[in-house]
């Protein structure tokens, strides 16, 4: 039996926040150096998932299928998969459960849409969300566009506009320094979460 687990993650963005505050924030943050793969927690899930820093990429970019608009109020929304399948970096954890019996499901405000222009193929429009995740120990919050990853190595893609918002240096011949940990979730975990999830509606 397949299982999804409906997480209706309402984000509220506020716009209050001073630029002066915003630029003194950054340039108080030292640079932390990185590898050019890293593991990162999407939170509210505990859902661990490799992630490339990637400077040729100015957006960051998540595996996402099914994605799908609607209207919500006055605001554009997207619902969108993450099927756990597609990338088997899990941990399974003592009850055995398998990435092919979980799929996680999301609901974000859509912050912008995207064109993008593929080498040999028809340009691509993605939706853009902000989402919230933890690297390296520490929580962030970027632009993420959405978009099928399911036959690249990676599941998530970190483009220049997460690294120079956070003051993050790559080296790109290393993998995997980053010296602190996020706190994640076994597959187990993740699917008895998804017994107690609201459904999405």
């Amino acid at each position: 039996m397949k299982l999804i687990a409906g997480l209706t993650l309402a984000t509220v963005l506020s716009s209050a926040m001073p630029i002066m505050a915003e630029e003194n924030r950054k340039a108080e943050r030292p640079p932390e150096s990185l590898g050019f793969v890293e593991w990162v927690v999407l939170q509210d899930t505990g859902l661990r998932l490799k992630a490339r820093l990637d400077t040729g990429a100015k957006t960051s970019s998540l595996h996402a299928v099914n994605v799908e608009s609607f209207e919500k109020g006055d605001e554009k929304w997207v619902s969108f998969q993450v099927p756990l399948a597609d990338h088997r970096d899990q941990e399974s954890g003592e009850k055995g459960v398998k990435p092919d019996d979980v799929t996680l499901e999301f609901e974000r405000p859509v912050e912008r849409t995207v064109l993008i222009k593929r080498k040999g193929a028809e340009s691509q429009r993605r939706y853009v969300v902000r989402m919230e995740f933890c690297i390296a120990g520490s929580t962030h919050e970027t632009e993420f566009s959405l978009t099928d990853r399911g036959r690249f190595s990676y599941p998530a893609l970190l483009g220049r506009r997460f690294m120079s918002d956070d003051n993050i240096l790559v080296t790109s011949a290393d993998a995997f320094l980053a010296e602190k940990e996020c706190e994640h979730q076994t597959l187990d975990q993740i699917a008895e979460s998804a017994n107690n999830a609201t459904p999405v509606k």
